[in-house]
């Protein structure tokens, strides 16, 4: 493992570097200048292009110009909430160039990326390098924030920091779906043969419920890879269509086999089964265990609703597969986002295993913060996590986690909530309990 040399004290007007001008990398350098400290802001393009980048822009948006709900008592929602409340440069830019959506926060991508660019450039405390990073620099404090197609040459730097298996290049996620929104009484609790407890909800299917299933795959619409990706697949996680298309019986012998699992209703193995695995200790949340799909969001939605149990399911996270870097953060990152290993390299972005637009300007704000505190010799912060940010960094950096993948800002990554309260009334105190933790939080550290 490569060593990180401590950083040489030499009071507040040394300069931070960040590393990637995207959204998380934008919000950070906005920070850090707006505590009047200077920073050294490199981006690679136009000299060196990434595959799904069109622009020289800061900021650029490559698939797609919405960054979620504006609906109070969504995930997105709140998220957006957290960010005024502290500011957030990014945010503001995009409401002032915001297209109609409906719902959604949705904006003109040439536009936004333009204003983030010149905002930034005109800063007179940010100085822009346009030149490709491929060694960390290995004094002073440092914000990477290269996002999910990283350079090769720099993502190998970062592997000799942290070590073998730290970084991951490949993104298969399952669907996660609410506790409360399933109908357990259409499924059992079980482990295959047993072993280790009753740790799993299990839906069984029938011959014919499972066939009429297969029929549902095969036909669902998929996602069209961007152009920076390939249709390549590790076979330890190929997506359910895959499988499906490679015979009827490929997902019966995959994830669905119900091997072990005797149906307390039949006392019989089902001809299939679904399991879904706790994503929490307070089982609030549930995964579709091995359910890595590239169907369209509609598509799952509508398909997997048809599923005995999951007719009514609210899905929290829907499936995905596609070419991603990012870092295995549990055991790699501290909540306050520095690296274990580099205590004066923080990561911000993609980078961190954060999904989303907004998730990646949370990061991004979050180790501006840092970075100027660690610069400072102040005690680093995170909010709590009864705030949806702070529930976001302590979820990628659980050293409990053992099947670690990207997440983004959602009701089933927030501490419970205590007492009996009704489902129809639990996004609405889930609400309103981040917003005052968040209140408290920034009086308390920021104010």
């Amino acid at each position: 493992m490569r060593s990180c040399r401590p950083r040489q004290e030499s009071g507040m007007n040394e300069k931070i570097i960040i590393i990637g001008a995207g959204l998380a990398g934008s919000e950070a350098a906005h920070q850090i200048a707006s505590a009047k400290i200077p920073v050294e802001l490199y981006e690679m393009r136009p000299h060196v292009m990434t595959g799904a980048h069109s622009t020289d822009y800061f900021a650029e948006l490559v698939c797609s110009n919405s960054l979620g709900s504006n609906a109070p008592l969504t995930g997105s929602g709140i998220l957006k909430e957290e960010l005024s409340c502290l500011g957030s440069f990014i945010l503001k830019i995009a409401r002032d160039c915001q297209v109609p959506a409906g719902a959604s926060l949705a904006v003109d991508r040439s536009q936004f990326s333009q204003r983030v660019t010149s905002e930034l450039t005109k800063n007179p405390l940010i100085t822009i390098k346009r030149q490709e990073i491929s060694e960390l620099p290995r004094d002073g404090i440092v914000v990477v924030a290269t996002g999910p197609l990283t350079s090769t040459s720099l993502a190998t730097d970062l592997t000799k920091i942290m070590g073998r298996d730290s970084l991951y290049f490949y993104d298969a996620i399952s669907p996660i779906v609410s506790a409360d929104s399933l109908d357990p009484q259409k499924m059992f609790w079980a482990s295959r043969y047993g072993k280790g407890g009753a740790d799993f909800l299990n839906i069984p299917f029938s011959q014919q419920q499972y066939e009429s299933f297969v029929d549902d795959i095969l036909a669902g619409e998929v996602v069209s890879p961007h152009a920076f990706e390939e249709n390549k697949y590790f076979e330890s996680c190929l997506p359910v269509e895959v499988l499906a298309h490679r015979g009827r019986l490929t997902l019966a012998y995959g994830p669905m086999k119900p091997v072990g699992l005797t149906d307390p209703t039949t006392g019989r193995w089902p001809f299939a089964v679904i399991q879904l695995r706790a994503e929490n200790q307070q089982r609030t949340a549930f995964n579709l265990v091995g359910f890595q799909t590239k169907l369209k969001h509609s598509e799952q939605e509508r398909i997997f609703r048809k599923i005995q149990g999951l007719e009514k399911a609210e899905f929290l996270r829907l499936g995905s597969v596609h070419r991603n870097t990012f870092i295995h953060a549990p055991t790699q990152l501290l909540p306050t986002l520095q690296l274990r290993a580099c205590p004066q390299v923080l990561v911000a972005g993609q980078l961190t295993g954060t999904e989303g637009y907004l998730e990646s300007v949370a990061s991004g704000l979050t180790a501006g913060i840092n970075a100027v505190r660690l610069l400072s010799g102040q005690s680093l912060i995170y909010p709590p996590e009864k705030t949806m940010i702070g529930a976001l960094l302590a979820k990628i950096t659980d050293p409990a986690c053992s099947n670690f993948q990207p997440m983004n800002a959602n009701f089933g990554i927030l501490p419970p909530l205590e007492g009996q309260i009704s489902r129809d009334q639990k996004k609405v105190v889930f609400a309103e309990r981040a917003r005052h933790a968040m209140g408290e939080w920034v009086r308390a550290c920021l104010g």
